[in-house]
């Protein structure tokens, strides 16, 4: 980050806006100084943590409230400015505060220093951005456990064990004669459960990306059967055409929706079935594709009209997916011919609708198991730590001078590093706190 880490800052820590109520949070050496410059009747040695009120030199009036260097977010001398959320008053209040001393925030500035100011490592630091774009329960339920050092706790406890692993062989290679050789095969063992530990965290990969975009569910069935009734059903608008002409939809049409706490990007596509007509082939095309991509089919079929030899070639051609079949338009006369395991549901009256929903839920915690959701970052330096601790594995069972194996093996511990912050490089930090936005 370009700008000086010593200035003081401020910057609107609320939506802008408006609002009731906006925080201005004012961090730095001069945050108490110029707290009382905007706010009067906050002295220049307030009592911190108590909620002083006052007229600001705005012309509005609020509440000032100071935290001590090394106990509050950054863990510098603090102002937090509660005011009316009008854009007036806050775009005059940050106005004050630039005038007597601060510059603005830049984006990500406070959990910047927060970091820099050990308050918090590199997840929890993600994990802040993760709280403030959490949409879902499940969003803000991991990225709280992750804020509260979940994942930092496993990675630092598995990097421990490989700084252990490096101080054994260090010590073997410089002071052989009083520790002896490397164990070979002990320490060859150890690397292997070190591994294991990182392929168990780098199955939470894909239990992170379905947080972050997603569970990706394709609505198939053939034309007519109810698929974009069903989509706009559980977003409760009319995002689909629905008519009843088959074939109306032609191309797939996603909206993400919350479904039992989950982010789920539902995708409405066309009807499958044989077709002259060049413009509907190519929807058709685009559906194939959106099952190969899905996390989860939902196949409709219309209750009324039963299950055919066509519904039932369509779900055998889906493979690697978990598919579930929904019999719908549930409120109309059955057909002789249906599905044994459908799940009924009905667009016009909901039927079904939150048993549907907590399908979803048995998929996502299925994939959960014992796993923490984590992003590509985590992956990469994970990756590289196992890369690492598979060469030295293989080079334990070979004739390897000792001194090689710790070269791995710091390897490892550099990789794992990254992930929590203690050995990442300054410009991956920069990119990081670049994608937050002002006033976090």
């Amino acid at each position: 980050m370009a700008q000086s880490l010593t200035d003081t800052i401020v910057a609107p820590i609320t939506g802008l806006g408006r609002a009731a109520i906006a925080v201005i949070r004012v961090s730095g050496p001069l945050a108490w100084q110029i707290g009382e410059s905007v706010l009067p009747s906050l002295s220049a040695n307030p009592t911190p943590r108590y909620a002083h009120y006052g007229r600001f030199t705005t012309g509005d009036d609020g509440l000032g409230i100071a935290f001590a260097e090394g106990a509050s977010f950054t863990g510098e001398s603090t102002v937090e400015l509660h005011t009316h959320g009008s854009p007036a008053s806050v775009s005059l209040l940050v106005a004050a505060c630039i005038a007597a001393g601060a510059r603005p925030a830049a984006p990500g500035e406070f959990t910047m220093r927060a970091f820099m100011n050990g308050r918090l490592d590199l997840t929890q630091a993600e994990a802040v951005r993760d709280l403030v774009e959490a949409q879902t329960e499940h969003q803000l339920k991991t990225a709280a456990r992750q804020r509260d050092g979940e994942l930092s706790s496993r990675v630092n406890s598995l990097r421990n064990k490989v700084i252990g692993a490096l101080a054994a062989v260090e010590a073997s290679t410089d002071f052989s004669e009083e520790v002896g050789p490397v164990d070979r095969d002990h320490w060859a063992n150890e690397a292997s459960r070190y591994r294991s530990e990182i392929h168990l965290l780098l199955e939470g990969l894909r239990l992170g990306r379905l947080l972050h975009d997603g569970l990706r569910i394709a609505i198939v069935g053939k034309p007519n059967a109810g698929k974009s009734s069903l989509l706009n059903a559980l977003l409760r608008e009319d995002r689909a055409l629905v008519t009843e002409v088959p074939g109306t939809t032609r191309d797939t049409v996603e909206e993400v929706v919350d479904l039992a706490g989950i982010p789920t990007r539902l995708i409405d596509t066309a009807g499958i079935r044989e077709s002259d007509d060049a413009i509907e082939r190519l929807g058709i095309d685009r559906t194939r594709a959106a099952i190969a991509q899905a996390d989860m089919v939902w196949h409709v079929y219309d209750h009324a009209m039963g299950w055919t030899s066509e519904d039932q070639e369509l779900l055998e051609s889906v493979e690697n997916v978990a598919a579930i079949v929904l019999s719908s338009k549930s409120d109309l006369p059955a057909a002789p011919i249906q599905f044994p395991r459908a799940l009924p549901i009905s667009a016009m009256t909901g039927e079904g609708l939150s048993a549907l929903a907590e399908t979803v839920t048995q998929v996502f915690e299925g994939d959960r198991g014992d796993s923490f959701p984590i992003n590509r970052r985590h992956a990469d330096c994970l990756e590289a730590a196992d890369n690492a601790l598979a060469e030295v594995e293989r080079d334990l069972t070979q004739e390897v001078p000792d001194d090689l194996l710790a070269v791995g093996l710091a390897s490892a511990v550099r990789s794992l590093g990254e992930i929590t912050g203690e050995t990442t490089p300054p410009d991956v930090i920069d990119r990081i706190f670049a994608d937050f936005c002002i006033g976090k």
